[in-house]
């Protein structure tokens, strides 16, 4: 299977920033589109942001003008900067991404969530 890694999860004060980074496992496929999840202690999962192939991009309303997702073409990467941090940010992130290589699409590929900590 070909599946997305995530990195850069850990913990941080309020006010704080921090940049997650997910890749497919195998390089040879790229990110077509993506997005951010996150579920915290005792909450369902939410979308924070997504990213369209051609860039377009939008965010949940508790994260719009802290967050900020992108894509790396070249990396074959998906980021999310997290800036302005919260406590209220506490969850495991998850990354989502249809992948694709040519004609090859795969679809609904998940990463194995990244813990983001915000406390003093």
């Amino acid at each position: 299977q070909v599946q997305l890694v995530e990195s850069g999860g850990g913990l941080v004060q309020p006010g704080g920033s921090l940049r997650l980074s997910c890749a497919a496992s195998r390089s040879i496929f790229s990110i077509n589109v993506g997005g951010w999840y996150r579920q915290g202690p005792g909450k369902q999962r939410e979308l924070v942001a997504s990213i369209t192939s051609t860039g377009s991009t939008d965010y949940a309303d508790s994260v719009k003008g802290r967050f900020t997702i992108s894509r790396d073409n070249a990396k074959n990467t998906l980021y999310l900067q997290m800036n302005s941090l919260k406590p209220e940010d506490t969850a495991v992130y998850y990354c989502n991404a249809a992948l694709k290589r040519g004609s090859i699409y795969l679809y609904d590929r998940w990463g194995q969530g990244t813990q983001v900590t915000v406390s003093s």
